[in-house]
């Protein structure tokens, strides 16, 4: 897919970027090899091919789930202008 000066211009306008004008061939000619390889990429059959998240199979890992600062809900909540039933109570700021 080969892209013009005048699209590489409007995607810049969309994207609110300023190219300059004797970059716009330069832009032009990245972005088309760019689209190139994603069309090469499309091309390939990839049925039967599962979707994969990372491309080694590596498993992460986790620690326990174990609380490890002291509860100071009371705490804070004391030193709250106002609470009510554990919450904090705000001025209302939308009308």
């Amino acid at each position: 897919m080969s892209l013009t000066d005048e699209e590489v211009n409007k995607i810049a306008y969309l994207a609110r970027l300023k190219i300059n004008p004797e970059q716009l061939h330069n832009y032009a000619c990245n972005l088309s090899s760019i689209f190139d390889l994603v069309e090469q990429m499309n091309a390939v059959d990839t049925t039967g091919i599962e979707p994969m998240a990372h491309p080694q199979d590596v498993t992460q890992r986790l620690r326990e789930d174990v609380a490890t600062e002291p509860d100071q809900h009371q705490l804070f909540q004391a030193l709250a202008p106002e609470t009510e039933a554990g919450l904090y109570l705000v001025p209302k700021v939308i009308e």
